[in-house]
């Protein structure tokens, strides 16, 4: 059965959003401003942490990163953050839609 988790942050006047689907295939997206910047698809559950980079839309573009771990912890498998300009975000996770 798929399961499946999302995380959300605003950072600079953007939305940063990652979504995670997991089952036989694990999917993770990484979404700024409603696009799809960086995509990981891999049999199983994966290697973790798993990196996604993508950048912010700006003059000059301000690339950024997002850590997804395994947490070990049935209630919230995964923990996720963003890193924008050196500095950490914990990304909170939300209801997946």
């Amino acid at each position: 059965m798929r399961q499946r988790y999302s995380f959300h942050a605003d950072q600079a006047g953007h939305s940063v959003t990652v979504n995670v689907r997991t089952g036989w295939i694990t999917e993770t997206e990484l979404l700024v401003d409603g696009k799809e910047c960086a995509f990981h698809r891999v049999h199983g559950h994966g290697v973790y942490p798993l990196t996604l980079s993508a950048q912010l839309a700006g003059e000059p573009p301000l690339p950024l990163s997002v850590r997804l771990d395994r947490t070990g912890v049935a209630e919230q498998p995964y923990s996720c953050v963003l890193t924008v300009a050196g500095s950490e975000h914990p990304m909170p996770e939300r209801a997946a839609r």
